[in-house]
């Protein structure tokens, strides 16, 4: 790879056009600069076909999509199998370890950064799961257009950039339309999972989620000493860049969000 790999997910917002509707200005990525490796390359010709999923302008049916996946009790009931949506998975690595310790759940993830779904699709074959969807497409217009009203059980979005300059905190991705945006597709019982580790952001985190009226603080219910903060969920692996965060004493935030 010419150019290293962030080490935070790429999920971001493009900056914000006044004259323009929201919907067609925000961005949820920015692209990176990446070379795909001769393995992610294989991955893409030998697992594309099964594991991409092409971008499309009307709703999909979430049954269908998911229709050969194969859970660990070898049955493929839909209604047993929540849906999850993440957005902005990196190199893949959090999203397979989750994936494989919730093997009745499915996932829908969004990413555009080519090497990032190489990487993804390679764990996917090195690991036998069969519970990951790939969308290599801006996960807002996956949003909008794809995913129907209150079809999703959960949503993650880890990491993702935290533009640490005031002038440039505007194109963080958690901002109250997207959210809203979420809060409407998630079933009464799903949750949104945010993680980061940078506190100015994740203090706008928890404003942005607590100000949206679809959505209630788990942790205010069962950790009111967090301050609004959750303990990090077992499904959430500890990364290679965030044991090292914790290791020179930075902090890391995980907020879970439920729809009431």
């Amino acid at each position: 790879m010419t150019t290293p790999a962030p080490d935070h997910a790429t999920p971001e917002t493009a900056a914000p056009d006044s004259s323009k509707p929201f919907m067609r200005t925000i961005k949820s990525f920015v692209k990176r600069a990446g070379r795909t490796t001769t393995g992610q390359a294989k991955a893409f010709e030998e697992l594309g076909p099964r594991f991409l999923l092409p971008y499309q302008p009307s709703a999909i049916n979430l049954e269908a999509v998911f229709a050969d996946s194969k859970p660990a009790d070898g049955q493929n009931d839909f209604q047993e199998h929540p849906v999850v949506l993440e957005i902005g998975f990196g190199m893949g690595e959090a999203t397979a370890h989750i994936a494989g310790v919730l093997p009745e759940t499915h996932f829908l993830c969004c990413e555009v950064h080519e090497p990032g779904v190489g990487a993804l699709l390679k764990r996917i074959g090195e690991q036998n799961l069969s519970n990951i969807r790939i969308c290599a497409h801006d996960a807002v217009e996956v949003i909008d257009h794809m995913l129907p009203l209150q079809s999703l059980d959960g949503v993650h979005i880890f990491f993702p950039d935290p533009w640490h300059k005031t002038k440039h905190n505007k194109r963080r991705l958690i901002q109250s339309p997207l959210v809203a945006k979420l809060a409407q597709r998630l079933k009464v019982g799903g949750y949104i999972h945010c993680a980061t580790d940078w506190q100015p952001y994740a203090e706008q985190i928890l404003e942005v989620l607590t100000a949206e009226p679809l959505l209630k603080n788990r942790a205010l219910a069962t950790n009111p000493e967090l301050a609004g903060y959750a303990p990090k969920p077992h499904y959430r692996p500890l990364t290679k860049f965030e044991n090292r965060g914790i290791k020179l004493g930075h902090g890391v935030w995980d907020l879970v969000f439920e729809r009431i």
